[in-house]
Order: structure tokens, then C-alpha cells, then sequence
């Protein structure tokens, strides 16, 4: 697309009352400081945007005379049809003109749109406005016109641990929902590892203090005979108090029988001694012999009685005394003594076993740990490792795409980007020349840092515009950019002209 400016006419437009000026493919403008040279660029972009030529709020109104109304009319041609548009304010009141028809706003600025963009034509038509913007709007501009690297180009620049990791990951996630995946992982792995490194000391310094006494196999099988011996030896407490009531018993029986003797033999001498009567105890009359043989007869009986029964208790005696003799007496409590002792003996072995077992437990847990912080420490190497590749992808894209966007330039250098602390990389802009930042040149080396600028966003957004160069006797030669040039230059005492050659 090509914008040619044909004529300017300006009514009461700030310093000028009435003023028309025909361009050609070069256009001169000059005179003395305060005539109205710089005016005449903000009467372009004021009818085309109502701004001034850096995009800001402009009063046109003029100050030196009195109007009561301010009307531009722009002549031009684009890609060689002839387009007429004229902006009027009259009491605040903004009108406009489409080829002298008198036309709705929007109806303008869709004409005005086409030209480009106001940010675009306004930075081709004066350099100076690009370097006016903000950098992040300067960057999206010269941006706009470089292909960003592709995922699989960046990728084949990598190192092939990086790029064949990458190439993965990027199937299911974006790399800015990665990096973030991985920065949040990596701070939480970091803390979990370093307390994983702290309870595998913890417990590694607890199983070097802990001691254990004896041969593991050698306990357990002192712990089995032990329980073995405490069985059977619980049996002989029960069997001894079996024993013990037989003997106590037998020993009653005994004393019961003797008791019986000493009660027979009590009365022996009684009925020995008994004599025999010769009267008749009732009515006193002596007794005849047959009477007194038959008491006689009697008191042999009774003795014989007595002796036969005293000799059945004897006998019983000594058979018991036989039986009480023949069980042999166990002490019971000593019995029970040697199980409580066992049973302490077993106990002591049992806690030995039981600090192996403990042991073995914390041996246990400190391999676990190890494992954990072994885990730990690889899941959080491979976030470090994507986040390093990530770095990389983004530093190298950041590369081709700078290689790309400086391949447009010829003297001008552009950075892109901004290196901070970390090693990350942070979205900048800058155009420097003979490695000086923009803002350090010259005023001559900003105009031809700003036409080379202009002429590079001509060539790639295919608009070829008329291009301003203010203060020109600021510079002696430049290389002249493509498209009409319009020139201003402050020629001391001088009025304002302008003239343009074909």
C-alpha cells in the first residue's frame, strides 16, 4: 500500500490563518523558530486522529488571532486513487468531510483505519513518534513482522538431554504452564528434601547409639527353651500341692487314728482293773456263782472287744503312717520359686530379642528414609532439569528470534531482552546504535536511528507513507527513506516557506 500527499490547506489552523502547501516527492519546509513548521505535520496527523503527531490531546484553536472555526483538508492519493478528507471544530464540535461530503464519523475513520493503524502510520510518517511509545508497544510493533520460532526449530538448537525432555513434556502442557508446574514443585520439593535429609541423620544417629548384647539366633533359641522348660516346670508347683493334700490327708487320718489309741489306751487300765462284782448292784443280794460267772464271762468279752479294736487302730496306724512315709514331700513354693526365676531369666532375653527386633525397626525406617530422601532428591533434580531446559528454550527462542528481528536492521542493534539475576529472562526493548541506547544519541543519530527504524516497518508491513524529518539542519546527510520525504529546517530570520520538488 502507498500513501502520496497531494495538498494541505489550513483555515485558522493555530499560527496559520490560511495556508496551503502541495507536496512533491520532496518537500522542503523552512524558516525561523515560531513560524508554524512543526505545525504544519501536526495538521496532518490532527485530521486524520485529532491528536498531534506524538499521539497526544491537541487544541488547534489558534492564539495570536481570533476563529471561530479551525478546518484541515488533506489531499492524497492511495495505491493511486485520489481521497480527500477534511476535519473542521467549530465550538467544540468536531465535523467531517469525506471527498467534500460532508460524513458521518465512523464513515472517516474507516478510510483512516486502512491507512495502516495509528500507531504504524504515525511512527512511518514521523520517526520520532515510535520512540515516543511505550517500549512494550514498540516491541509488539517491530514483533508483529518476525515470525516467532517454532517449538521444533528452538528444539533441534538444544543440548538432546533438554530437547528430548522438552519435546515430551510439551505434548501435555504449555512451557509457561511447565515452568510453573516445576517452580511450585521445585520451592516444595527443596523443603521436603531438606527434611528428608534431616530424619535420615536423626535416625542414622540413632541407630549408631543404639546398642544390642548378644547373637540374634542364639537369644531366640535361648527364648524357645526357656518357654519349654517354664511349661513343664509349671506343672510341678500343681503336683506338689497334689502331693501336699495327700501328705496333709494322711496326716489328719493319722493324728485322728492316733488320737482314737491314746483314747483306747486311756481307758485299758479302767477295764482291766474293773472288778467283778458278788451283789447284785439293785436290790444288794449277794449273787450265786453261775450269776457271778456269767459277769466274768462278760468282762472277758468286753477285753477281748477292746483288744481286737485297739489292735484294728494300731494297724490302721501303721498302715498310714507305711503311706505317709512312702510320699515323698515337694516343696511347692520352691517350685514355684525356680518358675518365677525362669520366667525373670526368659524375661531378660525377651528384651534383648525385643532391642534386636527395635533395631531392625529403626534399621528399617533409616532405609526407608534414604530411599524417601534418594526420591526426593531425584524428583527434585528433575525439576531443576526442566526448569534449567526450560531457561534454555526460552534463552535460545529469545536468540533466533533476536537473530531474526536484527537480520531486518542494517546499523541498528535491538534487544530483546533483559538477563536478570537468576538466569531468567525478562521481556525488554531497546534500539541502540554503535552500542549506545537510543536516549544516549545524538539528535543527528535519533533521526537516522528513526528513518532507518521507519523504512524497516515500511518494507514489513508493505506501507509506503510519506515520512517527516524534523529539524533536518541537525543532520548533513542521511540516507533518505522510501517514500515522499518532508523535510523542516530552521533557517534563522527567515519566514516560513515551503517548496517541493517532483
Amino acid at each position: 500500500m502507498q500513501i502520496r500527499f497531494q495538498e494541505l490547506t489550513l483555515k485558522s489552523f493555530k499560527s496559520h490563518q490560511d495556508l496551503n502547501v502541495k507536496f512533491g516527492d520532496s518537500t522542503q519546509i523552512t524558516g525561523d523558530n515560531a513560524k508554524g513548521k512543526s505545525s504544519i505535520l501536526d495538521a496532518v496527523v490532527w485530521t486524520l486522529y485529532g491528536t498531534d503527531v506524538l499521539g497526544r490531546k491537541l487544541d488547534p484553536f489558534p492564539l495570536t488571532y481570533e476563529a471561530d472555526e479551525t478546518n484541515i483538508t488533506l489531499l492524497f492519493s492511495l495505491d493511486g486513487k485520489e481521497v480527500k478528507l477534511g476535519r473542521s471544530l467549530k465550538k467544540g464540535k468536531t465535523s467531517y468531510h469525506i471527498n467534500d461530503v460532508p460524513s458521518k464519523a465512523g464513515d472517516f475513520n474507516e478510510i483512516v483505519d486502512n491507512l495502516g493503524g495509528k500507531e504504524l502510520f504515525l511512527s512511518l510518517f514521523n520517526p520520532s513518534h515510535f520512540f515516543a511509545m511505550h517500549w512494550e508497544k514498540q516491541r509488539a510493533m517491530v514483533l508483529q513482522f518476525v515470525t516467532a520460532p517454532a517449538n521444533k526449530e528452538v528444539l533441534k538448537q538444544l543440548p538432546e538431554l533438554q530437547s528430548d525432555k522438552l519435546a515430551g513434556l510439551v505434548k501435555k502442557h504449555s512451557l509457561e504452564d511447565l515452568q510453573k508446574i516445576h517452580k511450585d514443585q521445585k520451592t516444595k520439593l527443596e523443603k521436603e528434601h531438606i527434611a528428608a535429609q534431616s530424619r535420615t541423620q536423626t535416625l542414622n544417629e540413632q541407630l549408631e547409639n543404639y546398642e544390642v548384647e548378644g547373637n540374634y539366633g542364639e537369644l531366640t533359641a535361648e527364648e524357645q527353651r526357656l518357654t519349654d522348660a517354664i511349661r513343664e516346670a509349671d506343672k510341678k508347683p500343681a503336683k506338689a500341692w497334689k502331693i501336699e493334700n495327700e501328705r496333709r490327708q494322711l496326716q489328719s487320718d493319722l493324728d485322728s487314728i492316733q488320737n482314737r489309741i491314746d483314747q483306747s489306751k486311756a481307758k485299758w487300765p479302767d477295764l482291766k482293773n474293773e472288778s467283778v462284782p458278788d451283789t447284785c448292784r439293785t436290790c444288794k443280794q449277794p449273787l450265786d456263782d453261775e450269776s457271778v460267772k456269767a459277769v466274768e464271762t462278760d468282762k472277758e468279752k468286753r477285753i477281748e472287744e477292746f483288744k481286737a479294736e485297739h489292735k484294728q487302730l494300731v494297724e490302721q496306724k501303721k498302715e498310714l503312717s507305711g503311706k505317709l512315709a512312702g510320699i515323698e514331700p515337694i516343696d511347692a513354693e520352691a517350685e514355684s520359686q525356680k518358675v518365677r526365676d525362669m520366667e525373670k531369666e526368659r524375661d531378660g532375653v525377651t528384651a534383648k530379642i525385643r532391642k534386636f527386633e527395635e533395631r531392625q525397626r529403626l534399621q528399617q525406617q533409616v532405609t526407608e528414609a534414604e530411599q524417601n530422601e534418594k526420591e526426593t532428591r531425584e524428583n527434585l533434580n528433575e525439576s531443576i532439569c526442566i526448569l534449567d531446559a526450560i531457561k534454555a528454550f526460552y534463552a535460545t527462542e529469545a536468540d533466533l528470534q533476536a537473530q531474526k528481528v536484527q537480520g531486518l536492521f542494517e546499523t541498528l542493534s535491538i534487544r530483546l531482552f533483559n538477563e536478570l539475576k537468576n538466569g531468567e529472562l525478562k521481556a525488554t526493548f531497546e534500539i541502540e546504535m554503535d552500542e549506545k541506547p537510543y536516549r544516549e544519541l545524538s539528535l543527528s543519530e535519533c533521526i537516522r536511528a528513526g528513518l532507518e527504524l521507519r523504512d524497516v516497518l515500511s518494507e514489513q508491513g508493505e506501507i509506503i507513507t510519506p515520512c517527516f524529518v524534523d529539524n533536518a539542519e541537525s543532520i548533513s546527510r542521511f540516507k533518505e527513506p522510501n517514500g515522499q520525504l518532508v523535510t523542516s529546517r530552521v533557517v534563522t530570520g527567515e519566514e516560513l516557506e515551503v517548496t517541493a520538488d517532483e
